[in-house]
């Protein structure tokens, strides 16, 4: 149904015969006629943009800002009666807490997949996707870390109230040109502990840098112990952790000492900066460095012709125990109780769309979170088998509060090699957060 006449001529010579009485009826009828239509959900009306939906869609990840406003921009155009009014945070955890406590949850979430999330979706301010139909199409692996989240804050919690949205890895990148040159083979990185500080003596002995380090950043000290902690560290220990039946030393002790002997593989200036580490590292300066997936783009933006490879960190002289340490680098959910769950679940579905995630993947060297998973960059290949066996555990410091300064004691730790010190420390924080009424 329309509101305007077929033909606008027409309707001026009719008009300019009425009178003013008959003229003023004729628009009150026209208008009635439109709100009729417009109540009925018909089109045609002018400008009217009765019936559009405006989506609050809260976004964390801010070098991803650009990627998600121009996916939201496409969301629009295939879905015109539904918006996306997107609100990047900077801050995420605080301002997501403040929106909690007026009530504001927003209709779409990113967030970080770290321990925030999980006392967030304890509190049920998240949206249950376990009976979902798009759960079916994801790596049971990455799926798992999402719900060990949860399950560490409450155990009670066994549900799913976020999807892994783009997953990331800890291990360590490699220069392919100089593991040639020194003899080793890059398509096959070593799969024990043993074998790996034996290539990095190696390296060492032929006059190479084994190990880039960047402990001026101290956050970067955090890469090596989830790398280590993967294999080491069962996830279900930290929620021993949080009942009071396990400490630091007990479970962090093999893995701390080995990331002290990592850090004595460092040749160079240990005391660089990530940028600069990155920048070396670019340039040649050092076999390995002990960092994430997320440090390739850096790299590459320094050296695009750079040939790196990527593997897992192993942390034991069994090959077949060793585990990849991946996270859900994003996580995407809604509010629990938004007015706009088809809207938001239609936005969320176009995001988990595989054309979407491998956009996303490709931008960002990230790793999708389906079932048949995609990685980003051809340089994370190595470690696709552990994703396909499930073989997988999350980032270790993610079970960590975010006001126990660990990368700073990490920091100390590797300069000092004092290990005992930095368990001290770490179980004397953790004691005070859970001495309190609130966490964090």
């Amino acid at each position: 149904m329309k509101c305007d006449s077929p033909n606008p001529n027409a309707e001026s010579m009719r008009s300019s015969r009425l009178s003013r009485p008959l003229r003023m009826v004729a628009t009150r009828l026209a208008a009635t006629i439109c709100a009729i239509a417009v109540g009925v959900g018909l089109a045609g009306c002018g400008a009217n943009t009765a019936g559009t939906i405006t989506l609050d869609f809260f976004q964390f990840k801010s070098e991803a800002a650009d990627w998600f406003k121009q996916a939201a921009a496409e969301f629009e155009q295939e879905n015109p009666t539904i918006k996306i009014n997107i609100n990047n945070s900077a801050n995420a955890q605080t301002d997501l807490r403040t929106r909690f406590v007026k009530n504001r949850v927003p209709d779409v979430i990113t967030f970080n997949g770290d321990i925030s999330f999980g006392n967030f979706a304890a509190s049920g301010v998240f949206y249950d996707f376990t009976d979902e139909p798009i759960v079916e199409r994801l790596n049971p692996g990455m799926v798992n870390i999402a719900k060990n989240l949860v399950q560490t804050t409450d155990q009670s919690k066994k549900r799913l109230y976020g999807l892994p949205f783009a997953g990331n890895a800890s291990g360590y990148i490699y220069n392919k040109a100089i593991w040639r040159k020194a003899g080793v083979d890059p398509e096959n990185p070593p799969t024990t502990w043993s074998e790996f500080t034996a290539m990095l003596q190696k390296f060492r002995e032929q006059g190479i840098n084994p190990v880039e380090a960047t402990v001026a950043d101290a956050w970067t000290t955090q890469a090596p112990l989830a790398s280590l902690a993967g294999t080491l560290v069962r996830e279900s220990e930290y929620t021993d952790l949080k009942q009071g039946t396990t400490n630091f030393q007990k479970m962090w002790k093999e893995t701390v000492t080995k990331e002290v002997e990592l850090f004595k593989y460092a040749d160079g200036d240990k005391g660089i900066t990530y940028q600069q580490g990155t920048q070396n590292f670019a340039k040649g300066s050092a076999a390995i460095i002990p960092l994430g997936t997320y440090a390739i783009p850096q790299i590459l933006m320094i050296n695009k012709n750079a040939d790196l490879g990527f593997a897992q960190m192993p942390a034991t002289d069994d090959a077949d125990e060793q585990i990849l340490t991946a996270g859900d680098d994003v996580m995407i959910t809604m509010g629990a109780t938004t007015k706009h769950k088809a809207e938001a679940m239609k936005f969320i579905e176009f995001l988990m769309s595989e054309k979407t995630l491998n956009d996303y993947a490709d931008a960002n060297s990230a790793i999708t979170p389906l079932k048949k998973t995609h990685f980003g960059n051809k340089a994370l290949e190595t470690v696709r088998p552990f994703f396909e066996k499930n073989k997988v555990a999350d980032f270790c410091d993610h079970y960590i509060p975010s006001s126990i300064n660990i990368g700073g004691y990490l920091q100390t730790m590797v300069t000092s090699g004092d290990t005992d010190r930095f368990l001290n420390q770490m179980q004397t924080e953790w004691d005070k957060v859970q001495a309190r009424t609130f966490t964090n």
